[in-house]
């Protein structure tokens, strides 16, 4: 980096830090993930336990619930992505959350070592630049 001129570096700073604010978001979506496959994990144990025939409300959105009653605690519908559903048992169901989540964590631990492998960089390339702008200033 000490000799890359004032433009590169400045270039090679802004580049960083806006790879690092994009791994930053990729980090925060698969944490959101996360959070919502193991609520569904945790949704479909719940299930499991209720009898056939049991009164409850079924989500419809986030905030709208209408009246049902369970019929098949052991069939589940899954969402694998872009409004595909495919029916499974529910231990299939909770098989497939685990097997998402484990994946999810495994990208988020490699995507943490990238992202701090980028800061590095951007935080030398800020330290090389600072040092080149009080080089380049004139001494009083």
């Amino acid at each position: 980096m000490e000799k890359l001129s004032l433009e590169q570096l400045k270039g090679l700073k802004e580049q960083s830090d806006l790879e690092v604010n994009l791994l930053q978001d990729s980090l925060n979506n698969i944490r959101t993930a996360t959070t919502r496959l193991e609520i569904a994990s945790t949704a479909l144990h719940d299930l499991s336990l209720r009898p056939q025939g049991k009164k409850m409300l079924v989500p419809l959105t986030a905030s709208l619930y209408v009246p049902g009653t369970l019929d098949d605690a052991n069939k589940v519908l899954v969402d694998v992505g872009t409004g595909y559903f495919i029916e499974k048992t529910m231990a299939e169901g909770i098989d497939y959350c685990e097997r998402k989540i484990n994946l999810l964590k495994s990208n988020y631990e490699q995507l943490i070592e990238v992202a701090s492998k980028k800061k590095a960089i951007a935080d030398e390339a800020t330290a090389y630049l600072q040092a080149k702008m009080r080089q380049a200033a004139p001494t009083p």
